[in-house]
């Protein structure tokens, strides 16, 4: 596995608050829609449980969604999302929202997209993140560009990334390695 530049390094020790795009990011970006017209979408259980030795860190979480699915608002509940946007228009004015609410810098907010959509937020954030199977033209716009794809472990890889840089890991893994 190739290391990680330390100049991604340096960035992800200043982060604070993990933002993520939803479908495509903690999706594989497919919907599948019933005869009733209700929305089902894919959720990786390892990005859930990094989401939770991310929270178990003191690193905040939350997500910004073009889209308004009621399961996206199910799994947010589920993983005590604390700040959670959906049917959104303009993800920058959010993302200003949410800089003012927590009064965090560009420079302590990392954020995890996969397409056009999110690159007026990539543009301005201390971490930018693509995923490996998002648009190829974002790619040249981000720090980094994760290994796996979107809804396959992505938003896992980011957040071990954020821990270890800030040497938390070990920490928040502990109980797993005891014997």
């Amino acid at each position: 596995m190739p290391r990680t530049p330390s100049s991604v390094r340096d960035r992800a020790r200043k982060i604070k608050l993990l933002l993520l795009d939803l479908d495509g990011v903690l999706t594989d970006g497919g919907i599948v829609i019933d005869g009733t017209g209700d929305e089902f979408k894919r959720f990786d259980v390892r990005d859930g449980h990094g989401i939770r030795l991310l929270q178990r860190a003191g690193i905040r979480l939350g997500i910004i969604s073009g889209r308004a699915a009621k399961a996206a608002r199910h799994r947010a509940r589920d993983l005590d999302v604390e700040l959670f946007f959906q049917g959104v228009d303009d993800k920058l004015a959010v993302y200003e929202k949410i800089k003012r609410m927590t009064k965090l810098t560009d420079q302590e907010i990392a954020y995890v997209g996969d397409d056009m959509v999110d690159l007026p937020v990539l543009r301005r954030v201390g971490l930018a993140v693509a995923i490996a199977d998002g648009w190829q033209d974002l790619k040249q716009h981000v720090h980094y560009t994760t290994r796996l794809a979107g809804g396959r472990g992505a938003v896992r890889e980011v957040i071990e990334l954020l821990l270890k840089s800030q040497n938390k890991w070990k920490e928040v893994t502990a109980k797993y390695y005891r014997s």
